[in-house]
């Protein structure tokens, strides 16, 4: 069960998450610019939410991004970075940017390419 909007407070750690393939990205200056085809929302993503955003593959749960690559590379503990994922996971989902689902995302969209 694929969730599109998520009006409630819900835990979506055990979730998975993907990109979608409704988006224009590009990395610039180690932050990650997205913009929502669906809405023209524009996002200017800071580091901790690049990594989430790039770990998003469909195949791995949000609590697994949030121990090995946040709280393993970020100076922040396991609550905070588990608050803060799940409410940032949401808002773009909300957008179309990220989709979330209980199972995993096969059909997930590829990284774009990082210009050399």
């Amino acid at each position: 069960m694929e969730h599109n909007s998520l009006n409630e407070r819900a835990f979506i750690s055990d979730h998975y998450i993907a990109r979608s393939s409704a988006i224009a990205a590009r990395l610039v200056g180690g932050e990650m610019m997205i913009m929502s085809a669906v809405d023209s929302t524009f996002f200017t993503l800071n580091q901790v939410g690049t990594a989430i955003w790039q770990a998003a593959d469909g195949r791995t749960p949000l609590s697994e991004i949030i121990t090995r690559t946040i709280c393993a590379e970020f100076d922040v503990g396991h609550v905070q970075a588990q608050t803060d994922a799940e409410q940032f996971v949401k808002d773009l989902a909300e957008h179309g940017i990220l989709r979330i689902s209980d199972q995993p995302i096969i059909e997930a969209s590829p990284l774009p390419p990082i210009p050399a």
